[in-house]
C-alpha cells in the first residue's frame, strides 16, 4: 500500500465547464475524477452532475464507478431526449493497492515513471471526445468506455487533466515538468507559470498549432511513495 499527496490546478473562467473531484476514501484510498464539458451542449451542467454523483456514491470497487457513469450517461441522454448535455470524464481509483482507471473522451490520464511515461485513458488530441458515442451523455448506453489497473510503485506520478492544459502544453513538457518537481504544488505551480507566460504571449507549441488555446484548465497532480 502506498501514500499520496495531491495539488490541483482549476481555472474555470473560459467557459466555466470543467468540474472536478478529488475524495478521500480513508486508508489512503481515494478518487480523482476531471470532468470536461462539451461547449454548446450544456457542458457546465453535465460535468457537474457527474463530478456530484461521483462525490455522494458509496465506492468500494471500481464496478461501483462505472455504475454511476452508465447511471449518469442513461440519465443525461434522457433528460435532454438526445446528445445534448455531454462532457468527457476520466477517474482514479486507488484501492487495496491497485490504481482503476475509468475514462470516456479525451480528457487523459498520465503515469509518470523514472524512465517512462505511459496515456492510461485520452491521450490523443480529439480522441473520441465529438463522436457520437464520445462523451457521458452521447447516445443510450455508454460505449467507448476505457478500463484498465495496476500497481504503481513508489515514485510514480499520476496526472489528469483537461484539454485547456493538453492543448497548451506537449506531452514532453508536462512529463519534464512534473518528473523535476519535488511536490505535487511545486509541479502545479510550474505549469501555471508555464500556461500564464503562454497566454500572455497567445503563442503554444508548434506542434500544437502555434496559438494558445483558450480554454478551461484543470489538472489534478498525485505523487505516490511508500507508506511510513
Amino acid at each position: 500500500m502506498l501514500s499520496s499527496s495531491v495539488t490541483i490546478l482549476h481555472d474555470n473562467a473560459a467557459h466555466g465547464e470543467d468540474s472536478y473531484l478529488v475524495r478521500d476514501l480513508g486508508g489512503h484510498a481515494f478518487l480523482d475524477a476531471v470532468m470536461d464539458g462539451v461547449s454548446g451542449r450544456r457542458g457546465a451542467e453535465a460535468s457537474q452532475a457527474v463530478r456530484d454523483e461521483l462525490a455522494a456514491a458509496a465506492l468500494t470497487s471500481s464496478e461501483d464507478v462505472v455504475a454511476v457513469l452508465s447511471e449518469m450517461n442513461e440519465r443525461l441522454y434522457r433528460r435532454s431526449l438526445g446528445p445534448l448535455w455531454l462532457t468527457t470524464v476520466s477517474a482514479t481509483l486507488y484501492l487495496d493497492g491497485r490504481l482503476y482507471v475509468i475514462g470516456i473522451g479525451d480528457s487523459p490520464v498520465l503515469l509518470i515513471q523514472s524512465s517512462a511515461h505511459h496515456y492510461l485513458a485520452g491521450g490523443v488530441r480529439g480522441f473520441g471526445y465529438m463522436g457520437v458515442a464520445g462523451a457521458i451523455g452521447a447516445s443510450p448506453k455508454l460505449l467507448r468506455l476505457l478500463r484498465t489497473e495496476m500497481t504503481l510503485e513508489p515514485g510514480a506520478r499520476v496526472v489528469l487533466a483537461t484539454d485547456g492544459i493538453t492543448d497548451n502544453i506537449t506531452t514532453d513538457e508536462l512529463v519534464q515538468l512534473v518528473r523535476r518537481a519535488a511536490t505535487p504544488d511545486e509541479a502545479v505551480a510550474h505549469l501555471r507559470t508555464m500556461l500564464m507566460a503562454r497566454q500572455r504571449q497567445d503563442r503554444s507549441p508548434t506542434p500544437l498549432g502555434d496559438r494558445f488555446r483558450h480554454d478551461d484548465r484543470t489538472a489534478i497532480v498525485r505523487f505516490f511513495c511508500a507508506s511510513a
